[in-house]
């Protein structure tokens, strides 16, 4: 099966796939994709059959279908996914018209098939913010996130920043800002002194090694905000 969960709300979005996957048997392996761990061959052995170790499996993909590389060999592997006796989870941004209708045609086109056993095979989750809503993004959520100790919202709040086109280094920035006022005005009570330069230090090398050594910035950087808390 196929499970996409797509589009700028970020919030409902992520609401959602928790309780989606909380809906998921504790028995079943669960494995994560992203762009720095993404691999043709072990992808191929999710969607051929299952795996030595375990009967079934799924297989979170989380914003792959960004880069055109392995957005090409996904889509040209859909009807594999569905067809496969693990399942797919597709964690994205909004996806351009192109990409969402590949989905959307094969939804109509498997759901069809399944009407006689009352299953679907492909489920699209579409989240979209009222155009009213659509704004700049306001970076300092993130910095007071980060500031409140708030591991949640500053997560939701970095793919809000991501699904509006904000770069990298207008959230390291404000976030580092953010580190120097905190010690400055000897606000210690959610981290130590010594957490926070060691914070600072990290964040100020974080996007130029990621970059020099061939990582994808937005990547090590999520990472680095779900380890700094």
């Amino acid at each position: 099966m196929i499970y996409l969960f797509t589009g700028d709300d970020t919030k409902n979005k992520f609401i959602n796939y928790e309780r989606f996957l909380k809906s998921v048997s504790k028995d079943t392996e669960v494995f994560s994709v992203n762009r720095n761990n993404f691999s043709e061959g072990e992808i191929e052995s999710f969607y051929s059959g299952s795996g030595l170790f375990f009967t079934k499996c799924i297989v979170v993909f989380s914003n792959i279908l960004e880069r055109e590389d392995e957005r090409d060999f996904i889509l040209k592997k859909l009807e594999l996914f569905a067809s496969s006796s693990n399942s797919f989870v597709f964690l994205e941004g909004k996806l351009n018209k192109p990409v969402l209708d590949a989905f959307n045609k094969l939804q109509t086109k498997l759901n069809v098939k399944q009407k006689e056993v009352n299953k679907d095979t492909v489920v699209v989750n579409i989240f979209e913010l009222p155009k009213a809503k659509k704004e700049r993004f306001d970076n300092f959520l993130l910095a007071n996130a980060f500031a409140n100790k708030d591991k949640l919202n500053m997560w939701i709040y970095f793919r809000q920043a991501v699904d509006l086109g904000v770069m990298m280094e207008e959230l390291t920035g404000v976030l580092f800002w953010k580190i120097k006022d905190i010690i400055l005005k000897k606000n210690f009570s959610k981290y130590s002194e010594a957490k926070l330069k060691d914070t600072a230090n990290k964040l100020a090398y974080l996007l130029p090694e990621a970059r020099r050594e061939g990582k994808d910035a937005e990547v090590v950087f999520e990472q680095f905000l779900l380890e700094v808390i």
